[in-house]
């Protein structure tokens, strides 16, 4: 089920100046379902943030369509299960952690019974019961990440929008924040992710969308986006075999005592290939595709696209 779905959106900012129009998002399509961590990724300009604001109703779209639930984002009913943390977000340096999570509470229209209750349990989630009586202008960028991410939870929402959740947060807890989130998606809940960080996109995502100016160039699991197509690795002892495989089916790229790398023409080859190594009574130890890094399969994509657009 497609909790968010996003068909033929565009959102242009008119500046009136002479060098033209910025057009933040263009054209997209996206759906993100229900239960999953939708990561993304696209450089400064790419149109993340602006998504977000569409989604939320921070801003108009210039054309095309977003729902929520169902429901356009103008309809308030659309946000009541949704929550959301900023990048730049600016809380009232005058309240406590506590008063932000009251205060957000009470924005939702909840019990003071149950904002407390809830309170209680995610400053203990997002480690931040110790300080939870400290002024928030005495936070760190990291403990202002910590209970950000509280407020964005406090209603028990079904969809959290996450722009940029890690930032300033020490590599502890980014672990911590990881393991947050692997939780709620356990209890079926949907993130959407803006990250730079594409390492910490990789280990908790499962299906990932790259833009590039305003555009989606790529979609897909974190499997298909750091598979190279068609490529395996084979372990398996060789010695000195000379192995020759046929150009039907694909080309060598690597050999070594230890195994090789195969680029095949199709990669349902690949049990050709095994059987090929078979009739030589090659020992074969494992069978895997050939991954490439999240980081190293977004700097393609975006340069891929860059190209076209030049060309365009």
């Amino acid at each position: 089920m497609a909790v968010i779905e996003i068909q033929d959106l565009t959102k242009i900012y008119r500046t009136g100046m002479r060098k033209g129009d910025i057009v933040a998002v263009d054209n997209l399509n996206l759906g993100i379902e229900m239960g999953e961590i939708f990561g993304l990724l696209g450089p400064n300009g790419a149109g993340k943030t602006t998504l977000f604001k569409v989604l939320l109703n921070l801003t108009p779209a210039t054309s095309g369509d977003a729902r929520l639930f169902g429901r356009s984002p103008s309809d308030p009913r659309s946000r009541l299960q949704v929550g959301y943390l900023p990048e730049n977000h600016r809380f009232p340096y005058h309240l406590t952690g506590l008063g932000l999570l009251e205060l957000t509470g009470r924005m939702y229209g909840m019990k003071q019974a149950l904002i407390e209750t809830r309170a209680e349990e995610l400053l203990e989630v997002v480690g931040m019961t110790k300080w939870a009586d400290t002024k928030l202008r005495k936070y760190s960028k990291g403990m202002g990440q910590r209970i950000g991410l509280a407020q964005a939870m406090i209603s028990d929402p079904d969809v959290l929008l996450l722009d940029e959740p890690t930032d300033g947060v020490d590599p502890v807890g980014k672990i911590e924040l990881r393991k947050v989130m692997e939780r709620i998606r356990a209890d079926g809940k949907t993130i959407v992710l803006n990250s730079h960080l594409l390492s910490e996109v990789e280990s908790v995502a499962d299906r990932v969308a790259i833009l590039s100016r305003g555009r989606l160039v790529r979609v897909g699991t974190v499997e298909e986006l750091t598979s190279r197509k068609s490529q395996y690795e084979i372990e398996a002892d060789l010695g000195n075999r000379l192995l020759k495989i046929p150009e039907e089916i694909g080309k060598t790229i690597v050999v070594t005592s230890r195994g090789m790398t195969v680029e095949l023409v199709k990669k349902e080859y690949i049990n050709d290939v095994i059987d090929i190594l078979r009739m030589k009574k090659v020992s074969i130890s494992a069978v895997k595709p050939l991954k490439i890094s999240l980081e190293q399969s977004f700097l393609e994509t975006i340069s891929s696209a860059s190209e076209k657009e030049g060309t365009a």
